[in-house]
């Protein structure tokens, strides 16, 4: 299982993520160009020293992060599958069957996924709310998903 944050713009938001995957011992792939410098102080200040355990890969661009899933071995019809959270998305999460090898995907907080993006994705999942809620925050998203993944898969850390 891995998270993947594609151009995320919010340092506060990409420090807590991989705060929540060190502390899940969950890889991270971090899509660029970022929206800030990864020595931001917000964003250190976010993910304390939880930061630095963080297995954390950075690709230059979508581009490059596809040309690696293909070369690792978890790129299409080698399972793997990308899973892309969404507003748009056609499936409730807590509805999907996850793999242990699955990559959830998360677009930028201000503008989300672009089309080509939402091309590339295996599977696009929607978080059920309320009527008249629009979205939650990112980090927020990846945790509840994450941990319904982990769920099914078993792949708690520690058990």
């Amino acid at each position: 299982m891995r998270l993947v944050l594609y151009q995320p713009d919010i340092p506060q938001n990409t420090g807590t993520l991989l705060r929540l995957a060190a502390c899940l011992g969950i890889g991270v792939d971090l899509v660029e160009p970022a929206g800030f410098l990864l020595s931001d102080r917000q964003f250190r200040r976010a993910g304390p020293d939880y930061a630095e355990r963080a297995v954390l890969c950075r690709h230059p661009s979508w581009e490059a992060y596809l040309t690696s899933r293909v070369a690792s071995g978890s790129g299409p019809g080698s399972g793997g599958r990308l899973l892309l959270l969404t507003t748009r998305g056609e499936l409730a999460y807590p509805e999907f069957a996850f793999a242990a090898d699955d990559a959830l995907l998360l677009g930028r907080e201000s503008a989300g996924a672009p089309e080509e993006v939402h091309a590339a994705a295996d599977a696009r999942l929607r978080i059920p709310m309320a009527d008249g809620c629009r979205s939650l925050n990112v980090a927020v998203a990846a945790a509840m998903v994450l941990g319904e993944a982990l769920r099914q898969t078993g792949g708690w850390p520690g058990g």
